[in-house]
């Protein structure tokens, strides 16, 4: 049995992973400042599913909050999952943004070196940290999607791609600041530490809204018969991932850290997997809804194309999506239906 501390634990993520762990008889204990919506609903389900469960008050800005859960609870596994998620947000709150993204992942960081107990940690960062270069890579259009139409991208971004461009946004310079620093406390100190830079994943428990949770902030908005704006012409594509199959990687990044720790890795649905806006809005309709949109002006430093290149996290840990979006956007649907 491991003891994990889940940072952000009451988000999106963050509640799968303790949903996941405790169901497997680890003891988990969640550390949340209850800032972001949905919380106290997330904290409810759990806390009616586990009562063995454990909560901690605190934030991640606090380095204090951190080294008193780990001494006192002989932390073995840090699950940071706290964040600032939205590049809108971090552009109009740039400082939160930063002691949220950057510090806290800072402070995680110190907490563990200072500990006694050595825990490993895995790190969510983002595909933000690749910035405006994937923009610069050649597309082709088609009717509803935009594609990559050079081959050496044909699975998608690699763990090597460039990543010294500008137009970052806040968010994406915050949490790049957290994935530099989490791999050189590695690299110093010992740490075993791994990175995800995520793309879109998405399934229950998610609050979607404009600036994050697209898949998810369409489908609830179609529910409840709410408009839906697209930024751009809705040919944008992304590589989704079902959080059943994202968390089941988590654990087996931890029975594998021998050969997982340092390593950085892009984490999506792959080349497989993917959806553009327009074929999401398809999709919902196929399923039973009637979605209601219109169009506005692409927002900046937006990615008309991201696919993660999961080649590296699949060859070195065996692990491989499951579910495709036809699939995940049908059980997303069924559990909003119930619970929303």
């Amino acid at each position: 049995m491991k003891k994990i501390l889940i940072t952000g634990g009451l988000g999106f993520i963050g509640c799968n992973l303790a949903d996941f762990f405790l169901q497997h008889g680890d003891e988990v204990i969640i550390l949340d400042n209850f800032l972001r919506k949905g919380s106290e609903k997330n904290l409810s389900y759990l806390v009616d599913k586990y009562k063995k469960l454990e909560m901690e008050s605190g934030d991640v800005r606090h380095i204090n909050d951190i080294s008193k859960v780990l001494e006192e609870k002989n932390i073995d596994v840090i699950l940071h999952t706290a964040g600032q998620t939205a590049v809108t947000t971090s552009v109009i709150n740039p400082q939160k943004d930063f002691e949220i993204n950057a510090l806290g992942t800072f402070n995680v960081l110190e907490a563990a070196r200072l500990s006694k107990n050595d825990p490993i940690i895995i790190f969510t960062s983002t595909n933000k940290v690749y910035g405006d270069n994937v923009n610069k890579i050649p597309l082709i259009e088609k009717k509803s999607r935009y594609e990559f139409s050079d081959e050496k991208f044909k699975h998608g971004i690699p763990e090597d791609f460039p990543t010294d461009a500008e137009e970052h946004t806040p968010y994406g310079s915050s949490k790049y600041s957290g994935d530099i620093y989490t791999r050189d406390y590695s690299r110093i100190y010992g740490l075993k530490t791994v990175v995800f830079r995520m793309s879109c994943i998405y399934g229950f428990r998610q609050n979607g809204n404009e600036d994050q949770g697209w898949l998810a902030h369409f489908l609830i908005s179609a529910m409840n018969n709410k408009p839906i704006t697209i930024f751009g012409d809705g040919k944008q594509v992304r590589d989704v991932l079902f959080i059943s199959d994202f968390v089941e990687l988590f654990d087996i990044c931890l029975k594998k850290i021998n050969k997982t720790r340092g390593q950085v890795y892009n984490i999506g649905g792959g080349h497989e997997n993917t959806i553009s806006l327009l074929e999401l809005l398809d999709l919902m309709k196929k399923w039973g809804l009637s979605p209601k949109h219109s169009f506005s002006d692409w927002r900046p430093a937006d990615q008309k194309v991201y696919v993660s290149d999961i080649r590296k996290v699949e060859k070195e840990t065996g692990w491989k999506p499951k579910t495709n979006p036809d699939t995940g956007v049908r059980k997303l649907l069924e559990w909003a239906k119930e619970t929303i």
